[in-house]
């Protein structure tokens, strides 16, 4: 487990925030005020993010030199510093290196984005992709209110962490909160 409670959610997102910067930022300094800071240039794009119990994913799109490594190395060094604080532990917490995969297809990009927001639907249906949805409803229901993922600002809820995202760096497949929706619908209700 990488998140034990919220504490550690919220942090890794305050993290992740800060982590976008040629700038290096002591959150304790900011306090509350994490997300107001101008970070100035990014090193990245994010695109879409979902944090599970034991992982997360992220979409990213690289904006400066080396921009995806020193993201990674930043937020993946700034979180297990904190978690080893916090949890009187030392080592990483990550296995080895952060997993990548490009995409140089359309039809693909569009996917990790609902991939990357289906994600919790494992914490409430573990086998929902092999037997399918039993409560629709129930499933969308949890995904509209699941904290820790980009599909709330993409469903247009004000929230202090949707500067972690950038959605004009990425081609505009969901032009409205209900194209975000359907989307989000069809792969729960698809049949191979």
């Amino acid at each position: 487990m990488i998140f034990h409670d919220k504490f550690d959610y919220d942090r890794f997102l305050k993290v992740s925030y800060l982590s976008n910067s040629m700038k290096n930022y002591q959150i304790s300094a900011i306090k509350d005020k994490v997300f107001d800071v101008d970070r100035g240039k990014p090193l990245v794009a994010i695109g879409a993010y979902v944090l599970m119990p034991n992982h997360f994913h992220i979409l990213l799109k690289q904006m400066a030199d080396n921009g995806i490594s020193k993201f990674m190395q930043k937020l993946s060094t700034g979180y297990c510093m904190y978690f080893n604080k916090k949890y009187e532990r030392t080592g990483g917490l990550f296995e080895g290196k952060f997993k990548s995969e490009h995409s140089d297809d359309d039809s693909y990009l569009k996917y990790l984005f609902s991939y990357i927001h289906l994600n919790p639907v494992k914490l409430i249906d573990s086998a929902w992709k092999e037997k399918g949805i039993k409560n629709k409803l129930k499933t969308v229901k949890f995904l509209e209110e699941y904290p820790f993922s980009s599909y709330l600002d993409y469903l247009g809820h004000e929230r202090k962490q949707k500067g972690i995202i950038s959605p004009n760096e990425f081609p505009d497949y969901f032009p409205t909160e209900d194209s975000v929706r359907e989307d989000i619908f069809d792969w729960l209700t698809y049949k191979p």
